[in-house]
């Protein structure tokens, strides 16, 4: 079932002193369980005297966004009474409908996070037309909004936006070229964004960066990628091994916060770039209590002889043939529920005493594999138990 939410302009006369002041206010319509109601979003033009203990009309909307304390005196609230024009809403007519709401709303988030200043002290100025830290900016932007390729920003998506008239810079200086510049400038302060961004959202949220998730994952070109010495034919994730790639190493904190993320050649496997990005992370962020969390294709003996000679702790996937050490704990019934179908026990391998090892069962992840089962059960015209016999 899709849900509209319809939102209009209403109207609203009030009388004090008797006199009748009128005001407008942005209304949107929701369904609730007794029916549709009118919910007020903001009021548009705040009379003098009214509602003195709600200081949130329109003309507030810029400063709560900012997150800027205080209250000042806006030009609603001065002692003459504003002069109201009727207009005939059957004489107006559309010629160019714009998005506003999401760019606003965006551009805000970008000063809230300090990217505009970020971007002004490290990006020197030089003779570009429009500054790299504005372009940075509609980059950002789209992609917050309306995430697509440059070509498309440039040909269809800035000109349907109020950014012309938010940033001050008109559609035609929007180009595809231009924003791949912009890009090429961004790219040497990689690293410091990062720790900005880092920064800042410990700020915001008081995020303590002590659970590291690290992946990798893969992107092909479509052409020869000569000009890149990192493209190579390796692995495939996307099925195509015809392809050049380059591998892309991403480190995220428990919320999915991006961290950081390093390039490594296409034809390197993954277990070959834990050393690496490991260093690369302590060497930015420190290496003092931290937790790795990896899965079972980035883990080899190598590795994890890696992590205990720097006195780092990790929680990473281990081979299903592990399990075979674990049958007569498996059996036990000492099992903890972590959440809804999900139960976890902690136990050691006698001859192990470096090494906890968390057994985890789930009831969604055994249907799951019931039915991947049963399928091919069936399209290889066989019984379940043959095929897991066999496996």
């Amino acid at each position: 079932m899709q849900i509209i939410h319809l939102m209009y302009l209403r109207r609203r006369c009030r009388k004090k002193d008797g006199i009748e002041y009128e005001s407008w206010a942005l209304v949107e319509s929701v369904r609730t369980a007794r029916g549709p109601r009118q919910r007020t979003v903001a009021t548009i033009g705040k009379l003098p005297g009214l509602d003195k203990e709600e200081r949130l009309g329109w003309e507030e909307i810029g400063r709560v966004l900012d997150g800027k304390p205080g209250y000042s005196p806006s030009l609603f609230e001065k002692e003459e009474v504003p002069l109201w024009a009727t207009v005939d809403l059957k004489g107006i007519q559309v010629e160019r409908l714009r998005h506003f709401g999401d760019v606003y709303l965006s551009l805000a988030l970008w000063k809230r996070l300090g990217l505009s200043e970020f971007c002004d002290s490290h990006i020197p100025v030089g003779r570009e037309d429009i500054p790299w830290s504005v372009m940075s900016c509609i980059l950002v932007l789209a992609r917050f909004c309306a995430p697509s390729s440059e070509l498309q920003i440039a040909e269809s998506w800035y000109e349907k936006t109020a950014l012309d008239d938010l940033l001050g810079v008109p559609g035609e200086k929007i180009n595809d070229d231009r924003l791949y510049r912009a890009l090429d400038a961004m790219l040497p302060h990689k690293d410091a964004l990062c720790k900005h961004l880092q920064g800042r959202y410990g700020e915001l949220f008081g995020t303590q960066f002590d659970f590291l998730l690290y992946d990798i994952t893969s992107t092909y070109f479509e052409g020869s990628g000569k000009e890149n010495k990192q493209a190579k034919r390796g692995y495939s994730r996307d099925n195509r091994p015809d392809c050049v790639q380059v591998l892309i190493g991403l480190v995220v904190s428990r919320e999915g916060l991006p961290l950081a993320f390093e390039v490594f050649d296409g034809n390197r496997t993954d277990v070959t770039t834990i050393e690496e990005m490991v260093e690369v992370m302590e060497e930015k962020y420190g290496q003092a209590g931290r937790v790795w969390v990896m899965d079972r294709g980035m883990v080899s003996e190598e590795n994890l002889e890696f992590m205990r000679r720097r006195n780092a702790m990790y929680l990473v996937g281990t081979p299903k043939s592990m399990l075979k050490r674990f049958e007569q704990e498996l059996i036990k019934k000492d099992w903890e529920e972590v959440q809804l179908g999900v139960e976890v026990k902690l136990c050691h391998i006698p001859d192990n005493t470096e090494e906890t090892f968390v057994l985890c069962r789930s009831e969604g992840r055994m249907e799951k594999e019931k039915a991947i089962i049963e399928r091919f059960a069936t399209r290889l015209e066989v019984s379940p138990q043959q095929i897991e016999r066999t496996s």
